[in-house]
């Protein structure tokens, strides 16, 4: 999933270089797990272990502890709201789609996070709460690489005005986080543990 294409249309830092420093540990812990589920014995197929959703837990982990830590900040409420992903799922409509559109509408909920952390770094001053953003976008890039490597059609940002997934707005930084970790433990999971080469290597 290219989530810096838009940035770099407009000349500014892709996000993948934008935090490419400060992800390594999220980056080494789905590396860590991707070997891990090479040499685990009893697994029914070795040759698929980013099926594995561990990696997915920990970056849902991650989002949780983020909105816990931007409860206590007086700055992160803000007249602007952000533009988010609707977190919840309506079941039905979901089992309608395919797994492309279902795979279009993560990967435009992840862009419209991605934005609306960079916005949110901009917004505030606290060094301490820099680290929760940054670590979180560096882990939606990490989970558009395991689309990727999902088979999942690369993603290519919209223009604003032409998103077509229903979205949310929110006003303060905790509410986006909640909005994040609620949508990696919906949408993201619901995909991820149904995509269709995983389904492949159980059958």
């Amino acid at each position: 999933m290219d989530l810096d294409g838009a940035n770099e249309r407009n000349g500014e830092t892709p996000l993948r270089d934008y935090v490419d420093s400060v992800m390594e540990i999220p980056r080494l812990f789905a590396v860590l797990l991707i070997v891990l589920g090479w040499i685990s014995p009893g697994l029914p197929s070795p040759l698929w272990p980013i099926c594995d959703l561990r990696a997915l837990d920990h970056f849902v982990k991650k989002a949780q502890e983020a909105e816990a830590a931007m409860r206590s900040c007086k700055e992160c409420s803000f007249t602007t709201p952000f533009t988010v992903p609707q977190p919840s799922v309506d079941y039905n409509a979901w089992r309608k789609k395919d797994s492309e559109q279902q795979a279009l509408e993560v990967q435009t909920g992840l862009w419209l996070l991605s934005q609306a952390l960079l916005s949110l770094k901009t917004s505030v001053s606290n060094t301490a709460l820099h680290s929760h953003i940054d670590n979180n976008l560096g882990n939606i890039v990490s989970i558009g690489q395991v689309l990727r490597s999902l088979s999942f059609p690369d993603y290519t940002p919209p223009e604003a005005a032409s998103v077509t997934t229903d979205t949310w707005r929110v006003t303060s930084a905790s509410a986006l986080f909640q909005v994040q970790f609620n949508f990696l433990r919906g949408k993201v999971r619901l995909l991820m543990s149904h995509a269709p080469v995983c389904q492949q290597a159980v059958s």
